[in-house]
């Protein structure tokens, strides 16, 4: 197991970069591109988590990611939360139990290993920061728990004055998916470190982590192609459901929200008409009351 962690976590290292030296990234201007967007299911004030979709980025996690990154502030029982996953109680606690829990200490002092809970926190990959960093040459993998609202990229005038309007918050997926796909050969004026890897997405361009996915690499159940563009999304939209896995219930009572704004303002602006138009027909009534 050991050994599989460390090739694995060759391959999928870091926050998605290892750092770089400062004096390498100067070495090329090449500019970085925008990453293109992404039509998300979630997108917009009505739009809402794909399971389907969700549940296929979980698997990329689990079988992927999960040997280097961990997602602690997600429990085993935000699975089976509505609008989520879509996993039933039953099916929640079946994959927790697949999961090994350290806990204890136990009657005789020492500490032990259990099957997960519905409560228990998503385990960590490695026992401490400093375990992480001799398996990964020095970086610390990020966890995962809200990487989709920490990353993201610059949008610039005059786009983020539409995005105010258009609700346009997905920049944390877009800059996933498409970093996740942006692996190329390297510029011939390009000099890079050792290790390092050309990614046109990433700034500076230069990654320390090597292409994590693969064509084939992950096998869907319901047919879906095994594809590295699809992986990308998938495990990106995934990321987004566990960083903010209430969303569509947020989108839902926002509406009802602004619907029930809306009515009110309506029958005010109808309780003022009828008020004043007695006054205007009878004028003297605030004579009266002057």
């Amino acid at each position: 197991m050991t050994q599989q962690r460390t090739i694995l976590a060759l391959a999928i290292v870091g926050a998605f970069a290892l750092p770089l030296a400062a004096d390498a990234q100067q070495e090329h201007s090449h500019e970085t591109p925008t990453p293109p967007r992404v039509s998300w299911s979630f997108a917009g004030p009505f739009g809402h988590y794909d399971q389907a979709q969700l549940q296929r980025g979980f698997k990329v996690y689990r079988e992927v990611c999960s040997n280097c990154h961990s997602l602690s502030l997600l429990h085993f029982r935000n699975l089976a939360d509505p609008g989520g996953l879509g996993y039933s109680e039953a099916q929640a606690k079946t994959i927790a139990a697949e999961y090994k829990i350290k806990d204890g200490p136990n009657d005789q002092g020492e500490m032990f290993e259990r099957p997960g809970r519905l409560a228990d926190a998503f385990p960590k990959p490695f026992e401490n920061d400093a375990a992480a960093k001799a398996v990964t040459g020095g970086a610390l993998p990020p966890d995962m728990s809200v990487l989709a609202k920490a990353r993201g990229y610059e949008r610039g005038f005059p786009l983020f004055i539409f995005d105010i309007f258009t609700q346009y918050n997905e920049e944390g997926p877009d800059y996933i998916a498409a970093l996740i796909q942006g692996y190329r050969e390297k510029p011939a004026d390009m000099k890079i470190p050792e290790n390092a890897h050309y990614n046109i997405y990433f700034p500076g361009q230069m990654i320390g982590m090597p292409p994590p996915l693969q064509n084939g690499q992950v096998t869907y159940d319901d047919g879906s192609p095994a594809t590295v563009a699809q992986y990308a999304q998938d495990v990106a939209a995934f990321l987004m459901w566990a960083a903010e896995p209430h969303l569509d219930a947020r989108k839902r009572i926002g509406f009802q929200v602004m619907v029930f704004l809306i009515i009110f303002a309506g029958l005010l602006y109808f309780t003022k008409k009828k008020i004043w138009k007695e006054v205007e027909l009878h004028p003297e009534m605030l004579e009266k009351k002057s």
